[in-house]
């Protein structure tokens, strides 16, 4: 009896329960993809692409200075080679990446030292856009990563060559926070955790460390996190904890979990291959899938992260034929929830953007609520001056099963420091008196929650604005007692 009782109970061990076991990717049919690009040749570890619900942006090879298309998700096929670019930058660009509360709002860094922030159409672009709407200079060298805050509106993260980490106010276009004595070598990467409280950098010295930017100190640190010396990735997870890829002593590659608390000793450490790119990570905290995708490789990797051991399992590759150039992660309210999508890539060929759809195979219609928790959705959770005041706050969460709509989104607007234009609140007035509109049209006890919800709101704004408007008026009477 025992004989037989034992495979069974081994074979239950080793096949693991996980939903995520079939995932299985696809690339789209040719007419879907994004055709004759050139594709940016610069020799940098970004993943030289960044979509969101709108759009996808992909650094393209520019003569005489840096340029990036932005196109429409839906500008699919042959794209003109009269197409018009974002090109207000002097030297190559090296990193984009979108605001996650804005999808008109895109952020890059480039070889001229400087990082830009760009306000696209709604519709797209007609004409090639020269004009940021803000220049953010603070850097000596060459800007290879820029990365938005998650939950704090215009709060911008850039690091350079010169081994600083600055931390912007683009809505008022300062350098606030300037990391420059952290980091003795070069930066691989910088990683915000969830509510934004701290963020954790790979550098070329091997280090993984952690940091409370606002405080300026390293709380947490790693040497040789991997021993050899080609480079690193090192991401926050949604619960707290680092996973970092990088190669072995023998140029293996390598990934890696971590515990900040005790960095001793990883998690998990699992050996991959002996390729040479660098393993770039997308992470889905709402699944706990990290998906990794080698610069030069042909395959994405994917894994799912659980509390029990060995932490780190691998679910399944994607292949294909063509080596990727770069790699765009769509973020979960970009993705079809009627065909249970969880992760969408925009791969970069040479000449070509191809998107793969990542699906979960199942049977039924209805809203697959196990896959899609509660998701980060566009709005801020706080304004950049609370969060650099030491407020935390946790993405706010939308639901995504009656599918996500882009909303209307405000202009990004720079206004350098003056007490009078202090009328944050007064923008999203209209905003606003146009939702509950819409929200009455289909009566469902959500939508009459919703509906309170937002005149709540919008009596508040009122309130603000009228106390706002007084404050005004004050300060008008003042300033013309003072001229008189």
């Amino acid at each position: 009896m025992m004989g037989e009782a034992l495979p069974r109970y081994t074979m239950r061990r080793v096949v693991r329960q996980s939903k995520f076991r079939h995932v299985f990717g696809q690339a789209v049919k040719n007419d879907q993809c994004y055709d004759d690009i050139r594709v940016s040749r610069v020799t940098w570890d970004s993943s030289f692409c960044a979509v969101n619900p709108r759009f996808v942006a992909i650094i393209v090879d520019a003569s005489g200075g840096g340029a990036f298309l932005v196109l429409p998700l839906h500008k699919t096929g042959r794209i003109d080679k009269s197409y018009p670019t974002v090109c207000g930058h002097t030297g190559p660009v090296l990193d984009i990446d979108w605001c996650p509360h804005n999808d008109q709002v895109i952020a890059s860094g480039s070889e001229d030292c400087t990082v830009m922030v760009w306000q696209i159409p709604e519709n797209g672009l007609t004409l090639s856009l020269t004009e940021p709407v803000v220049v953010l200079e603070g850097h000596s060298k060459r800007v290879g990563i820029v990365a938005w805050h998650p939950t704090a509106r215009n709060v911008l993260l850039s690091a350079g060559c010169d081994n600083a980490i600055i931390i912007w106010n683009v809505g008022t276009g300062e350098a606030l926070i300037n990391l420059d004595d952290m980091h003795v070598d070069m930066i691989y990467n910088v990683s915000w955790n969830r509510n934004g409280s701290l963020i954790c950098t790979a550098s070329k010295d091997k280090k993984v460390r952690v940091i409370d930017p606002r405080k300026q100190e390293i709380v947490a640190e790693k040497e040789k996190t991997h021993e050899g010396a080609r480079p690193m990735r090192a991401i926050f997870l949604a619960d707290g904890n680092i996973f970092t890829t990088g190669f072995s002593r023998m140029s293996e590659r390598q990934l890696a979990l971590w515990n900040p608390k005790n960095m001793e000793e990883p998690i998990a450490l699992h050996e991959m291959d002996t390729s040479n790119g660098v393993l770039l990570p997308f992470y889905d905290p709402d699944t706990n899938i990290i998906y990794l995708c080698g610069k030069g490789d042909s395959s994405i990797r994917y894994f799912e992260i659980t509390d029990e051991s060995p932490y780190v399992h691998y679910l399944n590759t994607f292949s294909s034929k063509e080596p990727q150039r770069g790699m765009g992660f769509m973020p979960k309210r970009g993705l079809d929830v009627n065909k249970c999508e969880i992760a969408r890539f925009f791969k970069l060929h040479e000449r070509k953007c191809e998107p793969i759809i990542m699906t979960v195979p199942r049977k039924s219609d209805l809203f697959q609520d196990d896959l899609y928790p509660d998701t980060a959705g566009p709005e801020a959770a706080l304004e950049a001056e609370e969060w650099f005041e030491g407020k935390n706050a946790d993405p706010l969460l939308i639901s995504l099963k009656h599918g996500y709509i882009p909303g209307k989104n405000r202009d990004l607007k720079v206004v350098k420091k003056n007490i009078l234009d202090n009328k944050p609140a007064g923008n999203k007035k209209s905003d606003l008196i146009n939702a509950p509109k819409k929200a009455a049209d289909a009566s469902n006890p959500q939508n009459d929650a919703k509906l309170d919800e937002i005149l709540k709101e919008l009596k508040s704004i009122k309130d603000t604005i009228s106390n706002q408007d007084e404050r005004i008026s004050k300060l008008e009477q003042q300033m013309a007692k003072i001229a008189d």
